[in-house]
């Protein structure tokens, strides 16, 4: 999806500096345009803020696994799946061993698609999955054994 948002977002922001600056009066009775600099700071946000937005996010959030729950502690509130009824499991994950595994289906992902958030900050879905976690295989196989999944690939 970055490969779509990032381009995009780098566009938008361009536009609005290229309006943006033309207009400025930076004279001593001068004022700037609030609607540029709104549009300016959502350009800004998509292009670098959302990425410190989601690093911080995940640096909040703790993930745990039971026999038969995983958990997801963000802040104080504290979310949990029954593995027995998770409607997707699946694994991404790099050649280093850090991946996600993402336990929503497509419903989910529809649903929560009204804010528009998860594709700019996939993080904010705490109960969507684990991410960047380290040895994800081990960790989905795991899920997969408890969920009484297969536990072949």
């Amino acid at each position: 999806m970055d490969a779509l948002l990032i381009p995009f977002s780098l566009i938008w922001t361009g536009i609005v500096i290229a309006m943006f600056l033309p207009t400025m009066d930076f004279g001593p009775s001068g004022s700037p345009n609030l609607i540029l600099i709104f549009f300016l700071l959502i350009g800004i946000y998509f292009s670098v803020g959302r990425f410190i937005h989601d690093a911080a996010l995940r640096r909040r959030t703790s993930y745990a696994l039971t026999d038969e729950r995983a958990l997801f502690l963000r802040g104080s509130k504290l979310t949990s799946l029954d593995l027995a009824h998770l409607p997707k499991l699946e694994l991404s994950e790099r050649a280093n061993g850090i991946g996600t595994i993402a336990f929503q289906d497509d419903n989910f992902a529809t649903i929560n698609r009204y804010s528009g958030l998860n594709w700019w900050v996939p993080s904010m879905i705490v109960s969507s999955g684990f991410f960047g976690i380290e040895r994800a295989r081990d960790v989905y196989c795991m899920i997969r054994e408890k969920s009484g999944r297969s536990s072949s690939f």
